[in-house]
């Protein structure tokens, strides 16, 4: 091949063979039009990974910012239900404390005439055994023995209480369609029984459950107007604060 380049360049004029040697001995290299391109593509490519790798950056940041956001919304959600948790906890242990010292109240003070104390008997017995199954946590049993219970003395004197019970029974078994039946004959039947602010304020819990938020505030609200000051009122108070905006 080379000899073939120098016979050709033989064979032109000297400064025609100058001139076509000294072209094909350029290279890519030695070129400055060419050098000037590449460099001013190599600048461009820097600058492009630069704002790429900047906006990955900033993408990133942003995203775990959100993250982190999003992190510290839960984290009070989660400090929320568990102080309404402790909340419903205690509120439980109190009213399981208050019906222990009214059952012994009631029983020592409800001495009936002779006459009656064989029926008087029969149905505090049957109360008592149904309230000691409920005591025990065997719910299941408990409301199909208040059942009982109101069916053989629908005329007691303990029959608002057992049917009150039996509300609670339902509401601990997250029946809370049964349990807010259950609390509403209470205040059907005996508008003026002692257990008649409590079956309010677990009406309002069980709308609450059952996500009825406007009825729930409605009773929950009705418990401070119709007893004021009482311990149902409080709790009432307590719950409507936890019900979510509307």
């Amino acid at each position: 091949m080379r000899g073939k380049v120098l016979t050709l360049a033989a064979g032109l004029p000297l400064w025609a063979a100058t001139i076509w040697l000294g072209g094909c001995a350029s290279t890519p290299e030695e070129d400055p039009v060419l050098q000037g391109k590449l460099s001013d593509l190599d600048a461009r490519t820097t600058n492009i990974e630069r704002v790429v790798q900047n906006q990955s950056l900033l993408s990133l940041a942003q995203r775990t910012d959100q993250l982190q956001n999003e992190l510290s919304v839960l984290r009070g959600r989660i400090e929320v239900l568990e102080n309404a948790n402790e909340t419903l906890r205690k509120q439980q242990r109190d009213l399981y404390a208050d019906l222990d010292k009214r059952i012994a109240a009631q029983a020592a003070g409800s001495a009936a005439p002779a006459a009656a104390a064989a029926g008087a008997g029969s149905d505090q017995a049957a109360y008592n055994q149904a309230f000691d199954i409920l005591k025990a946590g065997k719910y299941a049993d408990a409301i199909a023995a208040f059942q009982k219970f109101l069916q053989a003395y629908p005329q007691s004197s303990l029959a608002d209480n057992a049917q009150y019970w039996l509300g609670e029974s339902y509401y601990v078994t997250r029946d809370f369609q049964s349990a807010a039946a259950a609390f509403q004959t209470v205040l059907d039947r005996w508008p003026d029984s002692r257990k008649a602010p409590d079956a309010l304020l677990k009406l309002g819990y069980t709308q609450a459950e059952l996500k009825h938020v406007a009825q729930a505030r409605a009773t929950l609200s009705s418990v401070s107007t119709k007893y004021p000051g009482s311990d149902a009122a409080n709790l009432a108070a307590a719950r409507l604060l936890q019900l979510p905006a509307q």
